[in-house]
């Protein structure tokens, strides 16, 4: 029964050998025979799909309908478990061998099971792949984002950080649905998605590792052969001498921590984690559970799809904007309050008017994805570099979590129609406040050490009284105004 009128089964049907011999003795069901009476049999025959849209699919190829239809939405959790373990793993390992190995590692590892994935021979294949898949898709991004902050200064680093990886990616799910619509079929779609990795290849040789990654770990030759040949590229004269009063040996003394239990050790950087974690969260799901309504923009799933990546546009570059110009813990409370202020509206709207109701939201998506963006550049700012990686993998592990639990936020609509907008919308709401906490890094030089980094200015909650840790021996500090 659909909408209160019967329907005919996709996936049930009357026993033939029953139904054949009521017809041979005259009965005529539904008139002589109660329908729900008769016995059922599922759809022994299989199934037939429709080609009007796509030639095939994962479902087709495995046929997840009927009672296996479960596996549809669980092979996108799979995906999104493998992000989660990628970005916590990834972040670590990055700061313990190097941003640039990590980086191509990852990407080789995402082109490889991607590719691997035409190849898959039953559904329990596939989702394993994808895991695999998803353990690299975000290593290889938040890899990515913490080189290109190191080595960029000023404002490049802050056009990078918005701009050169929010904007690109918004390219890239741009460019997905048209290549999608002229394929029509998965295993072709995933060809073309992993042939660009190998693009990627020469930019072994043409990348230079993180300065301020080789100096943490003593590495102060190779830190300044990359920072003088920087210079020679743009043009300018590199200083003399470029670390003053670098010693290494007190360097190995004292080497940073670089761990997750760091990140929990001293009350300031736990403090700072723990709402880093809670607003990545809350951006993340915000995203998700607005993306993923967007099939309602048109009929057509490609043409939707291609709305949906073009209106996180204007919201990437108002990221860019906000960053260049604003403070960075007013940006991100009022992200999160234009993110909540329309999803608490649409209760007030009128059912016939679902125009208003979809811009609200397409309202709240925006301000989610422009929050989101600023979180990526906000994370790099704050931590020194023996952390950087840890802490950026750490945070979009947790606000992956929210990835995962939107599809099941979304069903709360069963019980109660706006439960899930008033649930995001007071999450966004709790969290504004708790982001006026957070130090502030606007026009202020990346942090070498954890001592600098207890030194940025910090909101203090006046209900807890904290002790000031001191932390000995600190790196020499990379200038920002350095050729690198």
């Amino acid at each position: 029964v659909l909408n209160g009128k019967p329907q005919l089964s996709k996936c049930r049907r009357y026993r033939l050998d029953v139904v054949q011999n009521l017809s041979v003795q005259g009965y005529i069901p539904g008139r002589d025979i109660n329908l729900t009476d008769l016995e059922q049999e599922s759809c022994v025959d299989g199934w037939r799909y429709s080609k009007d849209i796509y030639l095939s699919t994962i479902v087709t190829e495995f046929d997840l309908v009927c009672s296996e239809q479960w596996k549809q939405p669980f092979t996108s959790t799979v995906f999104f478990v493998g992000v989660l373990f990628g970005s916590f793993f990834s972040g670590q390992l990055s700061d313990r061998y190097g941003r640039k190995p990590i980086l191509f590692a990852t990407m080789a590892a995402q082109t490889l099971f991607t590719f691997a994935q035409v190849f898959s021979t039953s559904w329990i294949v596939f989702v394993l792949l994808l895991f695999a898949n998803g353990l690299g898709q975000i290593s290889n991004f938040v890899a990515a984002l913490v080189l290109g902050a190191e080595v960029l200064t000023g404002n490049v680093r802050v056009l990078y950080s918005s701009m050169g990886t929010c904007l690109s990616f918004a390219v890239g799910y741009m460019l997905l649905p048209v290549v999608a619509y002229f394929l029509r079929d998965w295993k072709s779609l995933l060809k073309a998605l992993s042939i660009p990795g190998l693009a990627y290849i020469p930019l072994w040789w043409l990348l230079p590792e993180s300065p301020r990654w080789l100096l943490s770990q003593g590495r102060a030759e190779e830190a300044e052969a990359i920072i003088r040949k920087a210079a020679r590229w743009n043009k300018v004269q590199a200083p003399r001498v470029i670390f003053e009063n670098y010693s290494v040996k007190e360097t190995k003394a004292y080497k940073e921590p670089n761990s997750m239990l760091d990140l929990l050790r001293h009350s300031s950087i736990r403090t700072t984690t723990l709402i880093l974690c809670l607003v990545s969260f809350t951006m993340t799901t915000g995203y998700y559970s607005l993306s993923f309504n967007t099939a309602q923009l048109h009929h057509d799933p490609y043409i939707s799809c291609f709305i949906s990546a073009v209106v996180e546009v204007p919201a990437y570059i108002s990221s860019w904007i906000a960053l260049r110009y604003l403070p960075r813990r007013l940006s991100v409370t009022s992200t999160l309050i234009l993110g909540s202020v329309p999803l608490f509206m649409i209760q007030l709207v009128p059912q016939n008017l679902f125009g208003l109701s979809l811009a609200l939201e397409m309202v709240g998506k925006y301000a989610f994805t422009t929050g989101a963006s600023l979180m990526f550049a906000y994370t790099t700012e704050l931590y020194p570099t023996s952390l950087r990686n840890t802490a950026t993998g750490t945070t979009t592990t947790v606000s992956r979590t929210g990835s995962c639990i939107a599809p099941f936020l979304l069903s709360l609509g069963a019980y109660f129609n706006h439960l899930p907008y008033i649930t995001i919308g007071t999450l966004a709401v709790a969290t504004a406040f708790a982001a006026l906490l957070l130090p502030e890094s606007f026009k202020q030089p990346l942090p070498e050490t954890i001592q600098q980094m207890h030194g940025r200015e910090m909101i203090r909650c006046p209900c807890i009284n904290r002790t000031k840790t001191s932390v000995p021996v600190v790196l020499p500090v990379i200038c920002d105004n350095l050729p690198c």
